[in-house]
């Protein structure tokens, strides 16, 4: 009996964006998974690594990368590899399928997406369109607004330079007629919280918003409320199918950057809601991202008010982390999927 081939995967991790050390972390991940003793029989593995310049790494050199991420810059500064051309003279002839585990810019609006496609080979996650819609808050909350999806209030900035003080001003006091602190200020394209300001009075928005303007020059300013963080991870192609309801309990102010990645925060999976409120958190998860054309995997984020026990849609992740504290295996892991096994079955959704 002939044995059955094994599909060629190819990694691709780092990249130009601002969550480069988290894709670093997320490849390791998924690279050991693929590795396991129920999956290395299935897969194989080639690793390609993206610097923070956009330079392109061969796979045997991108292994010796991921294995020595700790000191990167270092380790690639005393070597003797030489960066490549996209795809020239790159050992991919026999990738089967690609698995994109960029973060942020490049990795999650559709850029790398579309390079793939060119490729003619298939690859894990949604396609250039979903990621695209997913990475931008601004016009993703103007389609959710647009199926009366619940959400937050918003003030949009994307059509005035905030190099003019005049223009700030201006901003600034439509602002404060709008929303009712505190604020949240954030890049329209960003993730892992890089560049959001908490905003808690009015003298403190000009930095908040010059903060988020370094990163991206269209802006989202949303109204702060007193809410539980609740997270939900959906998988599937034509159907979706969503995961446990998750609640993250943050040691500092509120879930920034250092509460994602380097803080010991409080998980709870199953979150402690009402079964009737974590149907309707689960449906509109799957609602949401079929909106937005978003399979494959995502992670799904919502805000519940206190008090109150109302659901607001925060936003969308279509290349969530895959750390040892991030959310989305851990939902998967809760609901009955231990990482490895996610890993192949969002493979198998793919090819």
């Amino acid at each position: 009996m002939n044995e059955v081939r094994r599909k060629f995967v190819g990694i691709i991790f780092g990249g130009q964006s601002n969550e480069h050390a988290i894709s670093i972390e997320s490849a390791k991940a998924i690279f050991a998974a693929l590795n396991s003793d129920i999956n290395k029989k299935k897969f194989s593995t080639k690793v390609f690594y993206i610097n923070r310049n956009g330079k392109w790494f061969d796979s045997k050199d991108s292994l010796l990368i991921l294995k020595h991420s700790k000191d990167i810059d270092n380790f690639i500064a005393n070597s003797l590899f030489e960066n490549i051309k996209i795809f020239e003279n790159i050992d991919c002839k026999d990738i089967d399928i690609w698995f994109p585990i960029i973060h942020g810019a490049n990795g999650e609006d559709g850029s790398i997406q579309g390079l793939l496609k060119f490729t003619q080979k298939p690859f894990v996650g949604s396609g250039l369109l979903g990621s695209a819609l997913g990475m931008d808050k601004i016009i993703m909350k103007l389609i959710f607004s647009h199926l009366k999806i619940p959400q937050v209030n918003f003030f949009i900035i994307q059509d005035k330079n905030l190099d003019d003080n005049n223009n700030l001003k201006i901003i600034c006091d439509q602002i404060i007629k709008k929303l009712n602190f505190p604020l949240f200020i954030k890049p329209a394209n960003s993730g892992s919280s890089i560049g959001i300001s908490k905003v808690i009075n009015q003298y403190d928005i000009l930095d908040a918003l010059r903060k988020a303007w370094s990163i991206d020059h269209r802006i989202i300013v949303e109204e702060g409320l007193d809410v539980k963080e609740l997270e939900v991870g959906v998988i599937g192609k034509k159907s979706l199918i969503a995961s446990e309801v998750g609640e993250v309990n943050y040691i500092s102010d509120w879930y920034d950057y250092d509460s994602k990645y380097k803080t010991n925060n409080k998980i709870t999976i199953p979150a402690n809601v009402d079964p009737n409120l974590k149907e309707k958190i689960q449906t509109l998860s799957i609602q949401s991202c079929m909106a937005l054309n978003i399979n494959i995997f995502a992670r799904v984020d919502f805000f519940l008010e206190k008090g109150t026990n109302k659901i607001y849609l925060n936003e969308i992740n279509t290349i969530p982390g895959f750390t040892k504290n991030s959310m989305f295996p851990l939902l998967w892991k809760s609901s009955g999927l231990e990482i490895d096994e996610l890993v192949a079955k969002l493979i198998e959704y793919s090819l």
